[in-house]
Parts: structure tokens; C-alpha cells; sequence
């Protein structure tokens, strides 16, 4: 049977971004399995996680507007990459482990 363990955050780990239509990245804690993504925003925001230098694109992971999401990641990985198709949004990240 698995066990679905609710999302502990990292507390200080939380930061708010806003992507564009060119991809940014900001760096994780590395370690944390989860990564808890808040869109604050009204435009459909695009997510990668991955080692230095990843990029995303459109046709990565979608957070839609006013919604939040937990995923998972490698424990080794230290950066998140975001995008828009069009415009600004504003997207909090924070790391911990659960879902």
C-alpha cells in the first residue's frame, strides 16, 4: 500500500517569481524531493526541473492560473526553469517533501 504523505514545506525556501515568454530559471535547495508551485497570476505558466542551465518551454509541465500543484524531483536537482506562451504571471515556488 503507498502512503501519501502531505506536503511539509521548507520554510524560507519560498520564493515568488514572474515568467514571460522567455525562459528563467531560479535554483532549488538540493535535497527536497517536492516542489510546491502557486500561480498567482491569470496566464497559464510552463515549468522544467533540472540541473543547471534547464530551459522550458510550452510544452513542459502546465500550472494553470489561481491553481497550485505539488511535483516531484530528483533530489540532485538544483534549478526550475518557467515560461509563458504569452504575457507575465507570478508564480510562488517552495520546496519541502510529501504531496
Amino acid at each position: 500500500m503507498t502512503v501519501l504523505a502531505s506536503f511539509n514545506p521548507r520554510y524560507g525556501s519560498g520564493v515568488t517569481v514572474a515568467p514571460g515568454v522567455a525562459s528563467a530559471s531560479s535554483a532549488l535547495p538540493v535535497g527536497d524531493k517536492s516542489v510546491c508551485l502557486t500561480n498567482l497570476g491569470s496566464v497559464t505558466c510552463f515549468v522544467r526541473v533540472g540541473a543547471s542551465g534547464v530551459v522550458a518551454t510550452a510544452a513542459d509541465y502546465t500550472v494553470p492560473p489561481s491553481a497550485q500543484v505539488v511535483i516531484t524531483k530528483f533530489q540532485d536537482h538544483s534549478d526550475i526553469a518557467y515560461i509563458t506562451a504569452a504575457g507575465t504571471a507570478s508564480l510562488h515556488i517552495m520546496t519541502g517533501e510529501g504531496f
